[in-house]
C-alpha cells in the first residue's frame, strides 16, 4: 500500500480507539476497512476545487451503516479525522494530523488514485484493493495537472463565495428580487466589488450608506439563484433581470424586469 495511504490508516484507527476505546473490529464494516469516497465528485475535482482528496471513511456494521471515522487529506498534507461515536450518531470527536509526505508525493498518490479509482470506474472501495504502490507515469502526471484548467472557474467561484457583495436595502426589506449588478474592481482584496439593488432606487437612495448593505457572495446566491451564472465574471459586467429566472449582460435601452419573491407558504 502506498506508504501515505498506510500513514492516513494508522492515524484513523489511532484517532478512532483515542475517543472509542471500546470499539471492536466487528463493530466495523469489514473489520475497520478504510473506503475511498471518490464517488460524489471524484479525485481530480476535490483535489483542485476543495484542495483535498475524496473523503477516506470506516464505517459502522450495522444496519444504518453510518461513519464511524472520516479522514480529509489536504493537498498540503494536514489530515483531519472525525470520529462519530453512537453508532454514528454522536456529534464528532476532531483530531488533526500531519502526514510525512512532500507536495510531489501528495499530488503523486492523487495521480495513482484517479488511475487505478476513477479511470477504472471504481468508486467507494477498500483502498487495500487499489493498486496504489507504483509511480505514475510522467505522462499521466501532466494529465492530471492539465485538468487544472477545466475547474477553474469553480475554482475562482469558491473564493468568491465568502467575499462580501454591496446590496440596496431595498432588495431585503421590500422582498424584491435583485433586478440589477455591477461589478467593479474592489479596493479589499475581502471585497467581490459586486453591487446588486433592485434596480429602480435613485440616485439620492444609492448614495446613502443608510440604505445599502453587506452581504456575502454566498448569501446572495441563497437569496437569488439566477445571478449563479454571472457571479464570476470580470471586473466592468453589468447585467439585469430580463425575466423571472434570468440575467443578461446590461446594454443601451435594455429595461430591468423588476418582480418580487414569492413568499413562501406559511
Amino acid at each position: 500500500m502506498n506508504k501515505i495511504l498506510y500513514e492516513t490508516q494508522n492515524i484513523m484507527l489511532e484517532c478512532m480507539h483515542a475517543a472509542l476505546p471500546d470499539i471492536k473490529p466487528d463493530n466495523l464494516e469489514n473489520n475497520g476497512a478504510v473506503y475511498f469516497m471518490n464517488g460524489k465528485n471524484g479525485t481530480a475535482f476535490d483535489w483542485y476545487v476543495n484542495e483535498h482528496l475524496p473523503c477516506f471513511f470506516i464505517f459502522y456494521n450495522d444496519a444504518e451503516n453510518l461513519g464511524a471515522v472520516k479522514a480529509m487529506l489536504y493537498t498540503d498534507g494536514a489530515l483531519s479525522v472525525y470520529v462519530y461515536g453512537d453508532n454514528g450518531h454522536a456529534k464528532p470527536v476532531l483530531f488533526e494530523r500531519q502526514v510525512e509526505a512532500t507536495p510531489d508525493e501528495l499530488l503523486k498518490l492523487a495521480v495513482l488514485l484517479t488511475e487505478n479509482a476513477d479511470d477504472r470506474r471504481i468508486w467507494d472501495a477498500d483502498i487495500t484493493a487499489l493498486n496504489s504502490d507504483d509511480e505514475p507515469d510522467g505522462e499521466i502526471v501532466e494529465r492530471f495537472i492539465s485538468q487544472k484548467e477545466a475547474f477553474e472557474p469553480m475554482i475562482e467561484r469558491k473564493k468568491l463565495l465568502p467575499k462580501t457583495v454591496i446590496v440596496s436595502k431595498k432588495v431585503r426589506e421590500g422582498g424584491w428580487k435583485i433586478g440589477y449588478g455591477m461589478r467593479d474592481e474592489p479596493d479589499q482584496e475581502r471585497d467581490s466589488g459586486w453591487y446588486f439593488a433592485v434596480g429602480d432606487e435613485t440616485e439620492e437612495y444609492v448614495n446613502d450608506p443608510s440604505n445599502l448593505e453587506l452581504w456575502t457572495v454566498n448569501s446572495a446566491l441563497l437569496y437569488d439563484p439566477a445571478l449563479s451564472e454571472f457571479i464570476s465574471a470580470p471586473y466592468g459586467t453589468a447585467i439585469v433581470r430580463t425575466a423571472s429566472d434570468r440575467f443578461e449582460t446590461d446594454a443601451p435601452g435594455k429595461e430591468v424586469f423588476i418582480e418580487k419573491k414569492q413568499r413562501r407558504a406559511e
